[in-house]
């Protein structure tokens, strides 16, 4: 199993920043990619951007050159820059792990933390 905890969303103005955080805790080791996806009211749910622990990234292109994922290995923590903000933007950020377990692949996923920008 693996529990994924969010934290740093919130309401913030168009052109502004945010940087959330996700920390991944139990078994650490099975995890073999990391992300974070998005859902908007009556929206499907999307893929922000992901990082293999290779730290080989991937990025919608709705946020490229704005928006920048990265990991620290020893804090077990993913992180999402998010720069220049938009209102299109607003959404339920979610932290996603992908695991193995055996020889299946586990979706793993966080409570979600709210990002609303105003314009």
């Amino acid at each position: 199993q693996v529990q994924l905890v969010e934290s740093g969303g919130g309401l913030v103005q168009t052109g502004e920043s945010l940087r959330l955080s996700c920390v991944a805790s139990g078994s650490i080791y099975s995890i073999i990619g990391l992300g974070w996806y998005r859902q908007a009211p009556g929206k499907q749910r999307e893929l922000v951007a992901g990082i293999t622990t290779r730290g080989i990234t991937d990025y919608a292109d709705s946020v490229k050159g704005r928006f920048t994922i990265s990991r620290d290995s020893a804090k077990n923590t993913v992180y999402l820059q998010m720069n220049a903000l938009k209102p299109e933007d607003t959404a339920v950020y979610y932290c996603h792990a992908k695991a193995t377990r055996g020889e299946q692949l586990i979706d793993y996923w966080g409570q979600g933390t709210q990002v609303t920008v105003s314009t």
